[in-house]
């Protein structure tokens, strides 16, 4: 066999071929064909399993990447929410001066970016959920009767719709513009009733003061009445136009039961703080209702209905009705108008759960007999009913004869008293301009005839309705009712201003702020 001939040797190769120390590369054998070939592919198929993996790797180092990018945008999209006071903006538009003895600060519209400011007093412990301002009206479902009672005396005009059943079926009539338009038509009203409650609540909006609340000397009782009026348009925290305004309104309240351990009051020392207490219990009772409803969690607003509740009760005289300081065992034994507002107070606790979501309901039905039993006993023969006694028969009074009734009937309460007691009312002059002027007794006569509905309410309601949508100014306040010698709100003080305008638009709410009545 022949010798395999050797190769030559490769050449040096570099800037150093051929110096001393350079080493020469190995000599290699030489492949044949097939060996090459197959080394060929080997190295091929190596290559494209490298380039499947690289592409691998890169399409999952970019899928990984756009999920980080994606939590992070999502992260920076949650509003910031800080509990303080939100101070006007330095970019609002400033809105027209509005003649009134009592304009406040102009609010800022609300907010719709994404950092969501709401009030409350520097101090509070209050904090705010997030709360999105999107939508001007809800849908209400229907499950109990009636927004403030009356099941069985009212025809209602619920059809179920809506994912707020827990929401009684007399507020679902407050929360779309048809439905309201439809009630509104229905009962008497018209759209000018409509279009007056609007510029009311613009009004007010305007009034609002920096710490959320309404008013000077009664701040706590004014901003009670003012809630009552945008909840009564069913205008929510999540309200487009006055959202912001009614959730600084209920930050303010609940901070102030917060901060007194469950009482209401802007000034204890004033025997009268017992109206700020009930009126704040009745607003906080209506907010909580809602806001349960629309899934919407406020911090600390169950705690402080609950617990102010529980003053009420606690707090009622041994005679059944409710006295100044709370006092419960004094020789006065309270008055009808006390009670009255305790009374109101009371039902919205009911409607917002207390009994079934708070405590026992059998202690609060206790409370509302009770009070019933010390109406009863200010009521002479012939229905009026009187402050602290029975009227002198033939000197009847209308003052307090509508609270008593409506006390009765919010509670789906029928009888004589309430019989007697509207047979009284019905007959109560309305002259907006008198000296008869009295809108505190016009405000609770105005809902006892609704709620007892046929010529009851056509009558009283020929009477009313008119004398207030004439007296609005075109700014959206009421003037002055009454005329030197009258009971009218100008005994409120430098409250007066908010009081009126809240009473009247309570009362021309009242088309749809509760179930009609079908009495005749």
């Amino acid at each position: 066999m022949s010798e395999i001939p050797q190769a030559a040797p490769e050449p040096e190769v570099g800037a150093n071929a051929g110096a001393t120390g350079a080493q020469p590369l190995p000599h290699l054998p030489m492949m044949t064909h097939d060996e090459a070939e197959a080394l060929r592919l080997r190295t091929l198929k190596q290559e494209r399993i490298s380039a499947i993996l690289v592409a691998v790797l890169i399409h999952a180092l970019i899928i990984v990447g756009l999920a980080l990018w994606g939590l992070g945008v999502l992260e920076a999209e949650k509003p910031e929410i800080e509990a303080r006071i939100a101070p006007p903006s330095e970019n609002t538009v400033e809105r027209p001066t509005v003649k009134t003895e009592t304009l406040q600060r102009k609010p800022s519209a609300p907010s719709q970016s994404a950092k969501l400011i709401a009030a409350a007093v520097p101090e509070s412990a209050v904090f705010v959920p997030e709360v999105p301002f999107e939508t001007d009206s809800i849908d209400i479902g229907t499950s109990a009767n009636l927004g403030m009672g009356f099941g069985s005396s009212g025809s209602g005009s619920g059809d179920g719709q809506g994912g707020f059943g827990g929401v009684p079926a007399g507020m679902k009539g407050r929360c779309t513009l048809e439905e309201r338009m439809k009630r509104l038509t229905s009962s008497g009203g018209t759209k000018e009733c409509e279009d007056a409650v609007v510029k009311s609540l613009t009004w007010l909006q305007l009034q609002q003061n920096a710490d959320g609340s309404w008013g000077r000397s009664r701040k706590v009782s004014m901003t009670g009445l003012a809630l009552l009026a945008y909840l009564g348009h069913c205008e929510t925290p999540q309200s487009t136009q006055y959202g912001e305004t009614v959730l600084n309104g209920m930050l303010y309240l609940i901070d102030q039961g917060m901060k007194n351990d469950g009482y209401f009051f802007a000034n204890r020392q004033s025997h009268s703080w017992v109206y700020e207490h009930a009126i704040a219990v009745y607003a906080l009772g209506e907010s909580y209702a809602f806001t349960a409803e629309m899934k919407m969690d406020i911090p600390n607003l169950k705690e402080v209905l609950e617990k102010s509740t529980d003053i009420i009760l606690a707090g009622q005289h041994s005679g059944g009705g409710w006295d100044y300081n709370y006092d419960k065992t004094g020789k006065r034994g309270g008055d009808v108008s006390v009670v009255g507002w305790h009374m109101q107070a009371l039902k919205a606790a009911q409607n917002a759960g207390y009994g079934k979501k708070f405590g026992d309901d059998k202690a609060l039905m206790q409370s509302v007999k009770a009070g019933w039993d010390y109406i009863e006993s200010k009521q002479n023969d012939v229905g009026s009913i009187g402050y602290t006694h029975r009227p002198t028969a033939g000197k009847e009074t209308y003052g307090l004869t509508g609270v008593g009734a409506l006390s009765f009937q919010i509670f789906d309460k029928e009888g004589r008293v309430v019989r007697n007691a509207l047979k009284v009312a019905r007959d109560m002059p309305f002259d907006y301009g008198a000296d008869t002027a009295n809108i505190y007794a016009w405000y609770y006569t105005t809902q006892a005839m609704f709620f007892k509905g046929g010529a009851y309410w056509d009558k009283w309601n020929d009477k009313f309705r008119d004398e207030i949508l004439k007296n609005q100014g075109s700014d959206g306040a009421w003037e002055f009712e009454g005329g030197k010698g009258a009971k009218s709100s100008k005994a409120a003080g430098g409250d007066a201003q908010i009081y009126r305008n809240c009473l009247c638009t309570l009362m021309l709410e009242v088309y749809y702020r509760f179930l009609p009545g079908t009495g005749s």
